[in-house]
Formats: C-alpha cells, sequence, structure tokens
C-alpha cells in the first residue's frame, strides 16, 4: 500500500520546509523553501560550520566596514544554504529577503537583485531560484518588478488574507505561501474553539484562494505552508503546492490509509466566485486587510518573529567576524 505521502504526490508537488538539507534528502522533495528561523536552527549544527566560514569569509572581502561585512555574510550564508539544498532538490529553493524590509519596495528589489547575483557566482540559474518576500502591500509591489522587469521568481509568504491572494494573482508572482496552521492558531485563540481538519480556517482559507485563481485561470502557484497537523495537508491534496516540515513529512510517511484529491481545477471551476481586484487598488487593499483581524495580526507578527531570528543570524555571525 502506498504511503499518504506517496498518494499526495500524485496530485500536489510536495516541497521540504527546512534548511537541514540532510533531512530533506529522505523525503524526495522536488523544491525546498527555506527562512531565517530555519536557517538559524540549522545553522547551530556543527555539520554546516564550513558553510559559515565560508560565508564569514566572502563578507570580510566584500564589506568595506563591519556593517557591511555582516550584511555580505549573512547573505551569502543563506545562498550557502540554497546552494546546498540545491544538490539534493530538482527543482527550486526559496530564499527569504530580511523580513525589515518588509514595508520598503526599493529595498526588496535591490536585495532579491543581489541574492539572485551571490546565487549566478556560484553558477545557479536564477530559474532555480524563488525569492521569498512578505506579502506586504510594498512586498507585492517589489514581486512585480522582479517578475516582470529583471526576469526573478518570486515567493510571496506571510499570506494570511484573501486581498493579499488576490493582488499577488494580479502583480503575476510565480507562488504564494499561505499559512495554514497560523491561521488556525489565531482561530483556535479568538474563539476557544477546537477545529476539526475539513472547518480547519486555514485549510478553508487555501482552499477559497485555490478555487479563485483556477476559477479566473491566474498561473500563480498555491503552495500551502505552516501546517499544524497531517489532517490539513490531506484536506489540501489537490493543492498545487504544499510545503511540509520533515516532522509532518515522516507522518505522511508512514501513514498507508486511502485518500483522494480534495481540490481539482475542475470543481474550482464549478463554483461561482464573484471576481474582485486588488493590485492597483491600494486604498481598498489596505482598508480590506484592516476589515480582517487574523490577516493583519498574523502578518504583523510573522514579520517581527522573522526580523528576531534575522537578528539572531546576525548576531552569530558577528561574533565570528
Amino acid at each position: 500500500m502506498a504511503s499518504v505521502l506517496e498518494q499526495i504526490k500524485q496530485y500536489t508537488t510536495i516541497v521540504a520546509d527546512s534548511g537541514d538539507f540532510e533531512t530533506i534528502a529522505q523525503y524526495k522533495p522536488q523544491d525546498a523553501t527555506t527562512n531565517p528561523s530555519l536557517i538559524l536552527a540549522a545553522s547551530q549544527k556543527p555539520q554546516y560550520a564550513g558553510l559559515i566560514n565560508d560565508a564569514i569569509e566572502y563578507g570580510k572581502k566584500k564589506g568595506s566596514n563591519p556593517e557591511e561585512q555582516l550584511e555580505w555574510a549573512v547573505d551569502k550564508l543563506l545562498v550557502n544554504f540554497g546552494k546546498e539544498i540545491l544538490k539534493i532538490v530538482p527543482g527550486r529553493v526559496s530564499t527569504e529577503v530580511d523580513a525589515r524590509l518588509s514595508f520598503d519596495r526599493d529595498a526588496n528589489v535591490a536585495k532579491a537583485i543581489r541574492l539572485i547575483k551571490l546565487y549566478e557566482e556560484e553558477g545557479i540559474n536564477k530559474e532555480r531560484v524563488l525569492i521569498k518576500i512578505a506579502s506586504t502591500w510594498e512586498g507585492i509591489q517589489a514581486a512585480s518588478i522582479l517578475e516582470k522587469e529583471h526576469g526573478i521568481h518570486c515567493n510571496l509568504t506571510l499570506l494570511f488574507g484573501f486581498p493579499q491572494a488576490v493582488a499577488c494573482a494580479e502583480a503575476g508572482v510565480t507562488l504564494i505561501s499561505p499559512f495554514v496552521g497560523r491561521i488556525l492558531d489565531w482561530y483556535k485563540k479568538s474563539t476557544g474553539q477546537t477545529y476539526e481538519s475539513h472547518n480547519d480556517p486555514g485549510v478553508l482559507s487555501v482552499s477559497k484562494i485555490y478555487n479563485y485563481y483556477k476559477q479566473y485561470g491566474y498561473n500563480t502557484i498555491v503552495m500551502g505552508a505552516s501546517f499544524r497537523n497531517t489532517g490539513e495537508i490531506e484536506e489540501l491534496a489537490g493543492c498545487d503546492f504544499l510545503t511540509i516540515s520533515p516532522a509532518l513529512l515522516g507522518e505522511l510517511q508512514k501513514d498507508t490509509k486511502q485518500i483522494s484529491a480534495k481540490l481539482s481545477v475542475e470543481k474550482a471551476k464549478a463554483q461561482e466566485i464573484p471576481k474582485v481586484a486588488y493590485f492597483t487598488n491600494e486604498k481598498a487593499f489596505r482598508w480590506d486587510m484592516n476589515e480582517d483581524a487574523m490577516a493583519t495580526e498574523k502578518l504583523s507578527e510573522g514579520i517581527r518573529n522573522f526580523a528576531k531570528d534575522g537578528r539572531k543570524l546576525e548576531a552569530m555571525l558577528k561574533e565570528k567576524l
């Protein structure tokens, strides 16, 4: 009997959500995603010391002062991890822009171009890299510039609200990462209720986005992310991509029950979903995000937490510099 993981792979592209490339190799995913928190956790492991030392040396060569050296070292470390991951996965790796740039369109663009150049220095084509940017208004505008003017593919992360998803599709971004588990966390905390997988607010949110995209023929890939349990993943079988932690990949690998696709283009097209627009309407985007307390709070919290781990990563490298 095929494992649940193998069954899901029939409908959905599986992506490993980890910076630990030794673990990634076990599950044979197509792609891998990283973020500052995952890189920070992986960089504590002694077997990755060589990647850190290489980044330190690179920073010392490139930077003309301690601040510049640190920035180059951080960027180089992200790329070093990405490079190693790409030796394992056949597809793409997602590398995240500093969360502290989330409200600066031009800084996001500049950082993305710099990361891509670092990958190209390592002989890695930009087609194998997704630049991860927070789904703020400024981040979505930056992604549009990167996609259309520079041919740089983007993964819009920290996506919790429908306006973010619609604006990303209209902007022509390559991929979005709506966060399932963090949406569930918010609803459990705010309502005191417990939820089954079929009525999980995070699952319902991603299903709505997927159905809207397929209804209107958007090419942007929907990649469910941030799962709390395997039930959420099974309910989203059929979604374009799902990015899953090694722990949950392991559970799916061991389970052999029969599952079927819950999402499909055919089911989506059979629905009646009203068309909306956000990418060219900043006021509507900001207002509708403001009306969604969950999306507003989780976006802000996510940016803060990624920024915090980014600072910890910097502190670790600064000691070595």
